[in-house]
């Protein structure tokens, strides 16, 4: 078995997530064959094969930087649903 039911646990823990015993037992089997089905990359021989950042050879392909007009600050603010004219508010989330 590749990952166990407490790395499932810790992980939704973290994740905030409740779940409840049949529900980790069935994500623990359904990660294991995941990674079983990965690990058989492992057997792959890629020594004859070139490491390629790119599959079809591009390098660089970034497109030429355009300036665009900003969205004026009245339309931006209009998308939130709590603004004091100058910006968004939010809820304190640093105490």
């Amino acid at each position: 078995m590749k990952i166990t039911r407490e790395e499932v646990k810790k992980t939704a823990m973290l994740a905030r997530l409740e779940l409840n015993g049949e529900e980790i037992g069935r994500i623990t089997a359904q990660l294991d064959n995941i990674l079983s089905y990965v690990a058989k990359l492992d057997e792959l021989d890629t020594s004859g094969v070139p490491a390629e950042p790119h599959f079809f050879g591009e390098a660089n392909a970034f497109r030429e930087d355009e300036e665009w007009p900003s969205l004026l600050r009245e339309a931006a603010l209009a998308n939130g649903p709590h603004h004091n004219d100058a910006a968004f508010v939010v809820p304190r989330v640093i105490g």
